[in-house]
């Protein structure tokens, strides 16, 4: 079976043209690609500013969720 090589730009042009065609045709699917990407991206950063912080013993939490 031939092989065929592709240069950078060739590759560049044809990636354009699968996301254009993505955006055009499955809008809905990237739209929640997307949404989902940030929805984990800001979920990370959720875990990371958290490990920052005192941790909060139960009893605390428990007291808040009371009131």
């Amino acid at each position: 079976m031939p092989t065929t090589v592709l240069t950078e730009e060739q590759t560049k042009d044809y990636l354009r043209q699968v996301l254009i065609e993505l955006l055009e045709e499955r809008r809905n699917e990237f739209h929640e690609l997307v949404v989902e990407s940030i929805e984990e991206v800001a979920l990370v950063n959720a875990i990371r500013a958290g490990r920052n912080d005192q941790f909060v013993s139960e009893d605390e939490i428990l007291a808040v969720l009371e009131k």
